[in-house]
């Protein structure tokens, strides 16, 4: 339009990007910053598909469009797009397993057959058995891997395989196996069976055994029982030790202890002292007999003699 003012320049308002057809490219948008100030040439070019490409006063040169970035190639095509410019438009090329190639357009992989399990590296996993149930080239993903251990199969993919295991025993003797997660392998668990203590991921458990904490216990009454290593791998290697120091391993010491033995006697004076079992670490029943009389005697202490 024509604008006029007197006495003073006009102010012109000039949108460059309002010109037909527009200065800037195909897929590009055109911004004018500034329409006010009658300013030319400040017009700014962007791409469509990535605002950050631009240019001022001008088109930007070459747009890049990655025309793989659709999928417009068929199921088990592989897309290769050789020149991303924007003006460079369906140049894409689409590959089929069996070599089979089309550019522009999706490929008819039809021709020859094509063995999906006999690819290289193979599509299934160490120890997977593959099956191709059609091996014609349109028949593309319909491998089927099924697992050789455990249970499990999967069309398409390597199988995620279940196996449990605790069915080849890794834990120790007296020990419960678990195993939660079959498709996954060293995270099986360990737990020791009570009176034992303890458990482990991925191997056998150490199992806290106190041998002295058994029912019965190992050592005879009176005697101290002390297990210097409470594994259950260490076995046998507690001790028994007697009120007069006799200390047996692995198992009941044999104390033998006289209490008329010690100095002095336990009996009173012109009294004999007799213990009836010295080898069963039995204290306190010794007996002291009256030499006056033999009638009179008393139990683990002197007795009271006629005089």
């Amino acid at each position: 339009r024509s604008v006029q003012a007197t006495g003073a320049a006009a102010s012109c308002e000039t949108d460059e990007c309002a010109a037909m057809p527009s200065p800037c490219g195909a897929d590009q948008t055109c911004t004018d910053p500034n329409k006010a100030a009658d300013k030319l040439h400040d017009f700014e070019c962007a791409c469509n598909n990535d605002m950050t490409v631009k240019k001022v006063d001008g088109p930007v040169t070459e747009c890049v469009v990655d025309e793989c970035a659709s999928s417009p190639c068929g199921m088990g095509q592989t897309c290769v797009d050789g020149d991303t410019k924007a003006s460079s438009k369906n140049d894409y090329t689409c590959e089929c397993a069996n070599g089979v190639m089309s550019i522009g357009k999706p490929a008819t992989c039809e021709m020859g057959s094509t063995d999906e399990c006999a690819s290289t590296p193979p599509p299934c996993g160490t120890d997977q058995d593959c099956t191709d149930p059609n091996t014609t080239g349109t028949s593309l993903m319909d491998f089927v891997c099924t697992c050789r251990t455990g249970s499990g199969s999967q069309v398409g993919a390597a199988a995620a395989c279940e196996v449990n295991e605790c069915d080849a025993s890794p834990c120790g003797a007296g020990q419960d196996c678990t195993d939660t997660m079959l498709t996954s392998t060293g995270d099986f668990e360990c737990s020791c069976r009570a009176p034992k203590k303890g458990k482990s991921t991925g191997m056998a458990a150490t199992c806290e055994f106190d041998e002295c904490a058994t029912t019965p216990p190992p050592c005879e009454m009176g005697q101290t029982c002390t297990d210097p290593v409470k594994t259950d791998t260490s076995l046998k290697d507690f001790t028994c030790e007697c009120l007069n120091g006799v200390v047996a391993t692995g198992a009941a010491a044999t104390c033998e202890t006289d209490e008329c033995a010690v100095m002095p006697s336990p009996c009173g004076a012109d009294q004999t002292c007799t213990d009836p079992d010295t080898a069963s670490n039995k204290l306190h029943d010794f007996e002291c007999t009256c030499n006056s009389d033999p009638n009179l005697k008393a139990t683990d202490g002197p007795a009271t003699c006629d005089k």
